[in-house]
């Protein structure tokens, strides 16, 4: 898949693509009914399935107080984009280019002589130009002589309006499960592994990947969860029983640590029968259900007493998950029992 950073590096020779325009935050259903549509077209007319996204948010331009926390990265939307059928992405930034045009000098600029797009798939309530002026009916009506123009129906199910939105609400009430449910897949996070207190190993025989997060990425509400972690390949050699690319069992929990008075928010992976070295790798943790809300105990012994008892729901918890999206065996790893 083709990355353009600035329409300065959309090849002069792209003469006919497909494009969808948005933020992508998430890349949900939402979105895929979107990317679907577009990469459909594309393939019936054997054009470029386009999809040009955004960064930084446009909001965090224009109302930076309300800029929405990120649900994935610029690198995640890449990858997924890649995995939904998208051939090139190219990335705008709203501080340098398209502010401030009117609606038909946007497309006119970027669709038409940029991208040379013969077909445009966008949402229903998609806005562009100056002051958001333009709307997609009015996008059909500039680019009614120029391109074809599809508008997509926002995507409701079971009475909601799945939206970028609606999974950081589902997220901020530790709802992961219906959070997964908006997006259609797990929600996860990616980074690397650092070192932490360093007390889940050593005095509670629970050692944690730890990882910290910039207070711009969206994360579940303090809690416990049930999820999987898997090492990122790279190519660097991993000390202990654990294999880059395999999904292995943990309890991740998120927040501060209010028994001990740690302040600082991390997420924290307890990963079940397997120990490796996993400072300075990245990992991905996928977060399946939530467990319990976040406690303070009184004593090290009834938390330590609670945490077996996570671990027993998150083996419940991911069996059944395993088994609903039939993961090869392969490329996970769950003992039922302790």
């Amino acid at each position: 898949m083709d990355i353009w950073y600035g329409t300065a590096e959309v090849p002069a020779d792209l003469n006919n693509s497909a494009v969808t325009i948005g933020v992508f935050d998430g890349v949900h259903r939402g979105h895929q009914k979107l990317i679907n549509a577009t990469v459909s077209k594309a393939r019936s007319v054997g054009a470029k399935a386009v999809m040009v996204t955004f960064d930084p948010h446009p909001v965090s331009v224009f109302l930076p107080r309300r800029a929405p926390l990120g649900i994935t990265t610029l690198s995640e939307r890449f990858a997924l984009a890649e995995i939904y059928g998208i051939d090139a992405v190219l990335v705008i930034d709203f501080t340098k280019e398209l502010f401030g045009i009117s609606p038909e000098k946007y497309v006119e600029f970027l669709l038409e002589d940029t991208l040379h797009a013969a077909h445009v798939v966008v949402g229903a309530n998609f806005t562009f130009g100056e002051n958001a002026a333009g709307t997609a009916d009015s996008l059909m009506n500039i680019c009614q002589s120029r391109m074809s123009v599809e508008v997509i129906d926002l995507l409701d199910d079971e009475g909601v309006r799945i939206s970028s939105t609606t999974v950081r609400d589902y997220l901020s009430q530790g709802d992961v499960a219906r959070a997964n449910w908006a997006l259609g897949r797990h929600f996860s996070v990616s980074g690397p592994v650092v070192r932490g207190a360093g007390r889940g190993g050593k005095e509670l025989g629970f050692p944690t990947a730890n990882q910290y997060f910039h207070d711009t990425v969206a994360l579940p509400a303090d809690g416990v969860y049930a999820g999987w972690l898997t090492i990122i390949p790279t190519g660097a050699p991993v000390s202990g029983n654990m294999e880059p690319g395999i999904a292995y069992a943990a309890a991740i929990s998120v927040g501060t640590n209010p028994t001990f008075g740690d302040e600082q928010r991390s997420v924290e992976s307890f990963v079940l029968d397997r120990e490796a070295d996993l400072y300075g790798h990245d990992v991905q943790v996928e977060f399946v259900d939530h467990v319990r809300d976040m406690e303070k105990f009184d004593s090290v012994e009834q938390l330590l007493e609670v945490m077996a008892k996570d671990v027993l729901k998150t083996r419940e918890v991911l069996a059944t998950d395993a088994a609903e999206h039939k993961l090869a065996p392969e490329t996970y790893f769950l003992q039922t029992e302790g």
